[in-house]
């Protein structure tokens, strides 16, 4: 049975913000898209519906950054980390914080002593087969670390803050989006603005305004830290005996059901351990309904996965649940179809593109598949991006989404200093400010990439 309700009231809502550019959502594209479009001039609002920045790398503790690195197997040149820029300087703030580590450029080989060394921090190229894989470029960090980072670079760029204050409507006139109206504890907000950025990882505000999007499902996860952890003894058991201890995971990776090779990682904070885990499937990341049903069921399985762990696995003897992450980890919702759809082949194939603004591990995002279809002065930038259910399966990692946002607030001062739509800005001057701002726009291909000529591609 269904009900609804209708109010017939007038609403009048206050302009709390007039400006060139509003970022929706303070997640790592977002944060780095307000900082990018700060940078370059602009006047940037930046509004969040949580208390703290950095979005599933922080309050959804997605403690590991990959998907940096074109490995380039097989080839003189050896892996080539891609993903750059803001990105970058996050890491090199956390890490003066004490709150990243990853390995040096030399410890970046295929071999037992350096997997030994690196394996449990997250820095292993799990797509590869065979044993020991490869030790590549990742960052395992602190979320707190992240959060104290993202304020800062927030902070130093004069960007206008707003936290606590939850997207509810786009503004539309005449096919631009106008700005945006916010849910506060205040009642109703609004933001006027010249551009709008999409960051909201579900594609709200784009959808609100009437663009295409299809909706698709993935995993989610109640991702959880443990405390007091002998991680030395864990990982000295693991390897002097290797029998006993695979038997043992796998009898902890069913008790959890559903995990990743490695259902516990080492963090910057000595004792404690990351499990990203239980990964569970049939979950709308949309529906309050879905993620209640979700917390509970996660919360059960790693109450489940740590009594099992004190009781059987060395070095986990005095473990206490540290927590749940502040949010659920929601893998897909929403994706936008607009000027470019990116194909599962384009990504497999690491397709190059000519209009290329950022990359991913081995594969490319063109600047189209950051823009809607008639709407103007918008632009979106995360995991919500352009692109087939599949094909963001594979292209939706963190430090991807970072430069994603870093290109799109290059992208919006671009149009405005030049009075164009979004859709025809240069894009040679979005890849040029890139470079100047130490990020990698992939305009030129790698030695492996997957290189057409308009009429290959057309045929």
């Amino acid at each position: 049975m269904s009900d609804t309700l209708t109010l017939n009231r007038s609403e009048t809502i206050p302009v709390v913000a007039d400006c060139d550019v509003v970022v929706v959502g303070g997640g790592p594209a977002g944060q780095t898209a307000a900082v990018s479009a700060a940078r370059n001039g602009a006047n940037v609002v930046l509004c969040e519906r949580y208390h703290h920045l950095g979005g599933m790398a922080s309050g959804g503790q997605v403690l590991v950054l990959d998907d940096m690195v074109n490995p380039r197997y097989g080839s003189d040149l050896g892996p080539e980390i891609v993903t750059t820029g803001i990105v970058s300087e996050v890491v090199e703030r956390m890490d003066r914080l004490d709150g990243a580590v990853f390995p040096p450029p030399e410890d970046c080989i295929k071999s037992w002593e350096m997997w030994k060394k690196w394996s449990r921090w997250g820095a292993i190229d799990f797509h590869q087969t065979g044993m020991p894989q490869p030790i590549i470029h990742a960052v395992a960090f602190d979320p707190d670390a992240w959060k104290r980072v993202a304020l800062d670079l927030v902070r130093e760029a004069g960007v206008n803050l707003r936290l606590h204050s939850w997207f509810s409507e786009a503004l539309v006139e005449d096919g631009k989006i106008t700005g945006v109206i916010l849910q506060t504890k205040m009642g109703r907000q609004a933001v006027r603005a010249k551009m709008v950025i999409d960051a909201t990882g579900d594609l709200d505000v784009a959808a609100s305004a009437g663009a295409e999007f299809l909706t698709g499902q993935f995993i989610v996860t109640t991702v959880f830290r443990l405390a007091d952890v002998d991680t030395d003894k864990a990982t000295a058991f693991e390897y002097e005996h290797p029998e006993k201890y695979k038997k043992l995971d796998r009898e902890a990776r069913r008790v959890i059901g559903g995990a990743w090779g490695m259902w516990w990682l080492k963090t910057p904070l000595p004792g404690i351990v990351w499990c990203n885990c239980p990964h569970m499937p049939g979950y709308d990341g949309m529906s309050p309904e879905h993620m209640v049903a979700a917390e509970y069921e996660g919360r059960d399985r790693m109450q489940k996965l740590l009594h099992f762990a004190r009781a059987n696995i060395p070095g986990f003897e005095n473990a206490k649940m540290l927590g749940a992450a502040e949010q659920m980890g929601i893998r897909q919702t929403r994706l936008l179809q607009g000027e470019y759809v990116v194909t599962k082949k384009d990504v497999t194939s690491r397709r190059w593109f000519e209009d290329s603004v950022c990359r991913g591990r081995d594969y490319y995002t063109p600047y189209r598949a950051l823009l809607p279809k008639g709407i103007d002065n918008l632009i979106v930038a995360g995991r919500h991006y352009s692109v087939e259910s599949d094909a963001q399966k594979t292209s939706r990692e963190i430090p991807p989404c970072m430069s994603q946002g870093e290109a799109a607030g290059i992208a919006v001062v671009q149009a405005l200093q030049a009075g164009v739509a979004l859709r025809d800005v240069d894009v040679s001057g979005i890849q040029k400010q890139m470079r100047a701002q130490g990020a990698d726009p992939g305009d030129q291909p790698a030695s492996n990439a997957l290189v057409q000529t308009t009429e290959e591609i057309e045929a």
